[in-house]
């Protein structure tokens, strides 16, 4: 007899950002606090964009255009970049423990592993996709899904997709920020030249709601199980009530990971784990402050320590080498190893030295 897994569905009614964000940060919460199958959350948001983690929601976004346009935007809790949604992307949390048999492990391996799932998905409408590192599922060079995930809740973590059935790329350039290094480092001269749509690859309507079923197949074959359909129980709307109140309509949530508008140095690399910006000050020879931002993927804790390991030290190559060395691990940053990390810190030191 299959396992049993729990759905959380909404097909009909588009969700507010703060309430998506927060059914998908009980998820986990669920798993490993309320002895809870494995849930996964399939539905669409209001017109609306979310940043990731460690982005600056202000130099990601024009936010008076967001405004003027009734365009939602908020701050997710995992990793990874910018994303526009609506009622036409399909929005998938998934809450599950990082030791489920056929999990690989790492961040790395729950990218490969959910990208078989959505692969899976997607050639049941007649698609054929490929994961491609770090983040993304593309179709013919172009992207139509991006991954991401968190693990802050014990054994248990948060993987989120956007899967773009159909997508307003004009939207998106004229409420976005996006940096040039950015841009040139994907080679691209338009936003429409490296992203595609459901829509666009069968050249037919598919409905939102097929594409949910068959990421709902997908999961039940790749994990040999099957779904209950139901509601989050007692337990699971207060929790998520919390995450409305205390998280996702507060703006001190909404607007951290600021940049420094101090003068400090800056050193931003476009690295295979992502946007990467250091910001720097000195006092003498060493380093007063130091702040880590970009589109990467870790966790607040990885990065706190990263921050303080560096503070109030040397800020000479080797020493920078050493205090790294002495709480790095790999993937403390998925992707990034460090060396870039260094040389993003030496960078923003040249710069500050600059000012």
């Amino acid at each position: 007899m299959p396992l049993i897994w729990r759905l959380f569905k909404n097909v009909t009614t588009p969700l507010s950002t703060a309430e998506g964000l927060a059914v998908d940060d009980t998820l986990p919460q669920s798993v490993e606090y309320h002895q809870s199958p494995p849930i996964l959350h399939l539905y669409t948001f209001v017109p609306s964009v979310i940043v990731g983690k460690y982005q600056d929601i202000e130099a990601a976004l024009k936010l008076d255009r967001c405004r003027a346009r009734g365009i939602e935007y908020n701050r997710r809790s995992t990793g990874g970049g910018t994303v526009i949604m609506g009622p036409e992307i399909v929005a998938l949390g998934l809450g599950i423990n990082v030791d489920y048999p056929g999990l690989k492990k790492g961040v790395g391996g729950i990218f490969e592993s959910m990208s078989r799932v959505l692969i899976a998905a997607l050639e049941k409408l007649g698609i054929q996709a490929y994961f491609q590192p770090k983040n993304d599922l593309e179709v013919g060079g172009k992207k139509i899904a991006g991954l991401s995930a968190a693990s802050e809740a014990g054994r248990s973590l948060l993987f989120h997709t956007s899967l773009l059935v159909d997508f307003d790329v004009g939207l998106m350039t004229d409420i976005m920020n996006t940096p040039l290094i950015k841009l040139r480092d994907k080679g691209y001269n338009c936003f429409s030249e490296r992203m595609t749509t459901v829509r666009d690859e069968v050249g037919r309507h598919v409905p939102v709601a097929t594409v949910m079923e068959a990421i709902h197949q997908a999961f039940e074959e790749e994990f040999h199980i099957e779904f209950e359909e139901e509601e989050p129980d007692r337990w699971e709307k207060k929790t998520i009530q919390h995450f409305i109140d205390e998280r996702y309509t507060k703006q001190d949530w909404i607007f951290s990971h600021k940049h420094p508008r101090a003068r400090m140095g800056v050193g931003r690399v476009k690295s295979k784990a992502g946007l990467l910006e250091i910001y720097l000050s000195l006092s003498g020879a060493s380093i007063e402050n130091l702040l880590i931002t970009g589109d990467f993927f870790s966790t607040a804790e990885d990065i706190h320590k990263i921050e303080n390991a560096l503070k109030w030290t040397s800020a000479r190559r080797e020493r920078i080498e050493e205090n790294l060395a002495s709480v790095w691990r790999e993937d403390m940053i998925y992707g990034l190893d460090l060396s870039t990390l260094t040389e993003a810190i030496l960078k923003a030191k040249e710069n500050q030295v600059r000012l």
